[in-house]
């Protein structure tokens, strides 16, 4: 007779996984080096709000992740900020694991602000924790303005949500209080601020959240 045992391949996952972000956390803490995940949809402004804190914050560094290319990691590079491109080929979100990696990669003792873009969609990235101090969530009014009610998971394991391309907002009809009270209700605890990367507006606030 054969005994049979049930493994949850998931939850061993998911507990590992928590166990590497923690000792990521643990890293960047002694390294005094402020850390944010930033997850959204292709589109969304990730790359856009990072090259805005690289300019406005010394000593930036990123680690991107795409399923394939480096477009993101080049738009870095070129506003000089030390970056590592992560190409996850078929799988839809980073993990600890090749965070952990990848920071071997990075000046370490140069960087005093970190930001995790991770691949983007609003599903993948929802259980697998990266060892950033916050987590952030970039949506984009032209995703319409039912994208936050449609991916509730991802918002309550989170601590901001950024909706952003807010001037175009009227010319596609999208509800921004909608989405702000979608956001409050699925996380009450959740900051949500409305930015427009083009105008400006709503960028001070998030500036001063990372700070």
């Amino acid at each position: 007779m054969h005994e049979i045992e049930n493994v949850d391949v998931e939850t061993d996952l998911i507990e590992e996984n928590e166990k590497e972000a923690k000792e990521i956390n643990d890293f960047l803490g002694k390294n005094n080096i402020r850390s944010i995940d930033i997850v959204g949809a292709i589109g969304s402004g990730k790359t856009s709000l990072i090259e805005e804190f690289s300019c406005s914050f010394d000593n930036v560094g990123a680690i991107v992740g795409d399923v394939a290319g480096e477009d993101d990691y080049n738009r870095l590079v070129e506003n000089d900020v030390p970056t590592v491109n992560l190409n996850t080929g078929k799988e839809c979100h980073l993990d600890a694991h090749l965070v952990k990696h990848a920071l071997s990669d990075l000046p370490i003792e140069e960087i005093d602000y970190l930001f995790f873009e991770n691949v983007g969609n609003l599903v993948c990235p929802a259980d697998f924790m990266l060892g950033a101090d916050e987590r952030w969530i970039v949506v984009s009014v032209t995703e319409g303005d039912d994208v936050v009610n449609k991916h509730p998971i991802i918002f309550k394991n989170s601590d901001v949500t950024v909706i952003n391309k807010i001037d175009l907002a009227e010319a596609i009809g999208a509800d921004l209080e909608k989405m702000v009270e979608d956001a409050r209700e699925i996380n009450p605890d959740m900051d949500v601020i409305k930015t427009s990367i083009k105008t400006g507006e709503g960028l001070d606030r998030l500036k001063i959240i990372v700070e």
